[in-house]
């Protein structure tokens, strides 16, 4: 069902030290929006979801993990040669002082991830128009950081990762189509 490359989706390059971008990317780690937020609330959500986008929630569920794998190798990369002093001056004092220089699902303010952070009404049209707006914050806050940010080279990978949602909010899009077709013509929920 599903092959693991042990490659990354896109190539992840930093061109230098830098904690402060590493505690804004801990946002898409760890936070409501982030990538592992949406990586479990598609692989749940296809389980009450009509046959024609079961595969589309699962494809973008399993995508979302290598994105969370993506965000992992930035924040890694970003603090590996960081010194207590350099992470405290980027406020990342306190992650420090609990995981080192570990990740941990919190995001940028410190708060740590919760499962209120996904939905599954069990509508499907409902379910379907929560991952649009998933999408579209998720989209949103990588283009925020981009704006901070002045690495070149983590911006490539920080493009790639905002269009790729813009791709699943589009698809997300037809599906929610589809599912209004169906209702429509069948009247199943």
């Amino acid at each position: 069902m599903w092959v693991y490359e042990k490659k990354l989706q896109y190539p992840v390059r930093v061109s230098s030290c830098n904690p402060k971008l590493a505690r804004f990317l801990i946002e898409q780690y760890g936070g409501a929006d982030g990538e592992l937020s949406a990586a479990l609330r598609y692989l749940n959500q296809r389980y009450t979801i009509p046959d024609k986008v079961v595969g589309l929630l699962n494809d973008i569920g399993t995508e979302e993990f290598a994105h969370l794998e993506m965000i992992a190798t930035m924040v890694y990369k970003l603090t590996k040669d960081a010194t207590p002093a350099q992470l405290e001056a980027a406020g990342l004092d306190q992650h420090y002082v609990d995981h080192d220089k570990a990740l941990h699902y919190h995001n940028a303010a410190g708060a740590p991830w919760t499962a209120t952070y996904i939905q599954a009404k069990g509508d499907p049209i409902a379910d379907i128009y929560e991952d649009i707006a998933a999408e579209e914050k998720a989209r949103a806050t990588y283009q925020w950081i981009i704006n901070l940010s002045d690495d070149p080279d983590l911006n490539d990978g920080l493009r790639f990762l905002r269009e790729r949602e813009i791709v699943h909010s589009q698809r997300f899009r037809e599906a929610a189509q589809i599912l209004i077709e169906e209702k429509d013509k069948k009247h199943f929920f």
